[in-house]
């Protein structure tokens, strides 16, 4: 779940690069006491995710503006569909219109890509997961989207998982050295993931005791080979640049999990638009 106060630095943030010190064309084309109704609505297919996002968005811009979410966060909508209206100040209404569209498009294009994996892989017992290839600022927003389209959080950060990649091994003076002192310094409930990208690289991690196998860049028919000698020793991730196209014959290897860094770094927006109507006073 969303924690609506910690994004309002993010908010903010967005407040200051668009809006500055004032709305100049809103503030000297309408009206301060004009009300109006803006529905936000769906120029394309796809899963809507974000809206308590939007929602706070104009109510940190004007507290007295209702936001009316027509859809839930996860739904599948068509092109045409009204998703939220939002109810009061015209000039209120025009002034988080980009900023609220900016959240609504982006997480809505995440859960809809997302999902289209999610479904890619429906036939095997192989979890989607995202990674940390996120926009500054908006790991928390990201993640999110990516739980709306159906798929699995790996770590949020550096501080809440244990992953030993290449430069690792390297700065350890290899895989047994890694595990060993990560063994030493994390909790023991943490589990160690060793990223491997060769069959000695397989064998090593698992004589050092690894939990789980980050399988790199391997082929599906050497990732089949490392599920079946890996067994119930550890879990299976696969990585590395996997597409829409690629992930179901990932998947039919017997992997536990596949990390997609496309999920938030190369997700279209979902089109979506606000048409305000003005009621009159």
């Amino acid at each position: 779940m969303l924690n609506l106060r910690s994004l309002d630095p993010l908010i903010d943030l967005a407040f200051e690069e668009d809006i500055g010190i004032g709305d100049i064309t809103t503030e000297a084309t309408v009206p301060p006491t004009q009300e109006g109704v803006g529905t936000l609505l769906a120029k394309s297919d796809g899963i809507v995710a974000g809206l308590p996002v939007a929602e706070r968005v104009f109510a940190k811009l004007d507290e007295t503006v209702l936001f009316r979410a027509l859809v839930n966060d996860g739904e599948t909508v068509k092109v045409g569909t009204p998703i939220a209206e939002v109810q009061g100040s015209a000039k209120t209404i025009l002034m988080g219109e980009r900023t609220a569209l900016n959240f609504l498009q982006r997480l809505s294009g995440i859960a809809t890509l997302t999902a289209q994996f999610v479904t890619a892989v429906a036939d095997y017992d192989t979890k989607i997961v995202d990674t940390r290839k996120t926009a500054a600022g908006w790991r928390a927003v990201q993640k999110y989207a990516v739980h709306v389209g159906g798929a699995q959080n790996h770590r949020f950060g550096l501080y809440d998982g244990v992953l030993i990649k290449d430069n690792h091994i390297v700065a350890a003076g290899g895989i047994a050295n890694a595990v060993q002192r990560a063994r030493q310094v994390v909790p023991h409930t943490a589990k160690i993931e060793v990223e491997v990208e060769t069959l000695d690289q397989v064998d090593e991690a698992l004589k050092a005791g690894a939990d789980i196998l980050l399988l790199d860049n391997m082929s599906p028919s050497i990732m089949k080979n490392v599920v079946h000698e890996v067994g119930d020793l550890a879990v299976t991730e696969a990585s590395g640049g996997i597409t829409l196209e690629q992930v179901t014959t990932v998947a039919a290897t017997g992997v536990n999990l596949i990390s997609v860094g496309a999920l938030t770094h190369s997700a279209m927006p979902m089109d979506i638009s606000l048409t305000l109507t003005l009621i009159a006073g």
